[in-house]
């Protein structure tokens, strides 16, 4: 099985190194600029070509407009990888002719496994932008945690992980946090609303706690707290749901 690469160096070497130790795959060529994986999808003809969307001189759009509109002898699968995981880029890569999208940083053996049931013709489901999406969120929750100072093994972590997840996907549960909200939560982690409350203010506080104000005004891109100024649970909620969306759009 032919692949041709077409993505930042680490990446691609990554790739290369992992699939060069298997048998049955040939790295054919690795690139990191349009224009040139091009060039190689005309004379390689590979069986599998994997792409980002942002590429130098041809982005990765153009690329597949090229694959899916000129008359190729041999046309690749294509499987995009990109850190561009908004619904309208997932969408449109999609719809230019891609069979797959992974979300940047992703998982060697779970591209293994793509490629292998592309190759084989099995059935792809519907459901990769929706983990890709997922996989981003989870990522930039956990980013603001450990920048402010919220430790991984209290319960707060996970039922304010909980909290920030669903508040990104309703905004207005920020509305209802005591009848919706925390109900839900506890509902999910067999516990009660109490419970839930007292251990997401427990989180905050300990952050507080332990100084880390610049940061939390530095991730923001405002100074929104000072030491002595502690957020309420929906308040801090809605910030940080608040700014995945912004990150998100």
């Amino acid at each position: 099985m032919n692949i041709l690469i077409a993505l930042d160096d680490d990446n691609a070497k990554a790739i290369s190194n992992y699939f060069s130790s298997l048998n049955g795959y040939n790295i054919c060529a690795c690139v990191n600029d349009g224009q040139s994986a091009i060039d190689n999808i005309v004379n390689l003809q590979p069986d599998v070509f994997i792409t980002d969307l942002i590429l130098p001189q041809v982005d990765g759009f153009a690329v597949l407009d090229f694959v899916f509109k000129k008359l190729l002898t041999k046309r690749p699968i294509v499987i995009v990888i990109s850190a561009l995981t908004q619904d309208a880029f997932v969408n449109k890569a999609l719809s230019a002719g891609a069979s797959d999208f992974l979300a940047k940083p992703f998982s060697l053996d779970s591209l293994k496994d793509h490629i292998d049931a592309l190759v084989s013709g099995a059935p792809i489901t519907t459901s990769n932008l929706t983990k890709a999406k997922a996989k981003v969120i989870e990522e930039q929750i956990t980013t603001v945690f450990l920048t402010i100072g919220i430790p991984a093994h209290i319960k707060g972590y996970q039922y304010l992980r909980e909290a920030i997840k669903l508040t990104f996907e309703n905004p207005n549960l920020i509305n209802n946090i005591t009848k919706e909200l925390y109900p839900a939560i506890a509902q999910k982690f067999e516990t009660t609303p109490s419970k839930v409350e007292r251990a997401i203010r427990h989180a905050i506080e300990i952050a507080w706690n332990r100084g880390r104000i610049e940061s939390i005004n530095t991730i923001f891109g405002i100074k929104v707290y000072n030491n002595a100024d502690r957020p309420t649970n929906s308040e801090f909620i809605a910030l940080v749901a608040d700014k995945m969306l912004l990150d998100n759009a």
